[in-house]
Formats: structure tokens, sequence, C-alpha cells
């Protein structure tokens, strides 16, 4: 396949990139030109949840929360590993068991390791 080819064959993905990007910059600008601004005081004031805001806005967020998330990502994702595993578990032999055995067992340690060194204490 030619250049012509590979070209002829992309080139309605390409236009419509071209006219995606241009309705939403069309967008934004003929927003900023009609678009009404009444700018008032509750307008502008940060919104929390519907109530009154408290504090500072730009407070630090203990490390303790960054490292639960990664935690929960790092376990969430042996799901999407496990998923596929035993949908085929009849196919895939003896080999895939034990390598799956490893995978679990590599997790029970970090998941022991991460309980033993306190990162699911929410203090």
């Amino acid at each position: 396949m030619g250049e012509l080819g590979l070209a002829s064959k992309y080139l309605p993905i390409l236009i419509l990139a071209i006219l995606v990007f241009v309705i939403g910059l069309s967008m934004i600008i003929v927003n900023q030109i009609l678009g009404l601004k009444r700018p008032y005081p509750e307008k502008l004031e940060r919104y929390e949840c519907g109530l009154p805001p408290s504090g500072e806005p730009r407070h630090p967020f203990s490390v303790k929360f960054y490292a639960i998330a990664i935690l929960f990502v790092v376990f969430d994702v042996e799901a999407v590993f496990l998923y596929p595993w035993a949908v085929s578990f009849g196919k895939i032999g003896a080999l895939a068991y034990i390598e799956m055995v490893i995978f679990i067992a590599l997790l029970l340690v970090a998941y022991f390791y991460a309980w033993i060194r306190g990162a699911f204490r929410w203090e």
C-alpha cells in the first residue's frame, strides 16, 4: 500500500479532527464575545457542595490520602487481572494457575506490608 493509499485511508479522520477543533474553538470564542458577564460576590465565591465556604481553599492534603489512593488503585488493578484469568480458567492450564498463585501471593505480601507499616490507618 503506497503513500496515497495510506493518506486516503486516514483523510476522513483528519477532516473530522480539524472540524471538531474548529467547532470547539469557535464555541469558546463566541461565548467570550456574546456571553453574559455579570460578576457579583456570591458568584465569585468558591463552591463547596452547597455549603458555606469554610477555611482556606489551598490547605495541603495529608500524604496519607495519596498513599491510600495509590494502594486502592494497585489492589483494584488486581481485579482487572483476575477476571480474565477466572473466565478462561479451564483453557489455560497448570502453568497459568501457578503464575496466578504467585501473583496473588505477591499482592498479599504487599498488602500485609502496607498494613504493618500503617498505610491503612487514617489519622
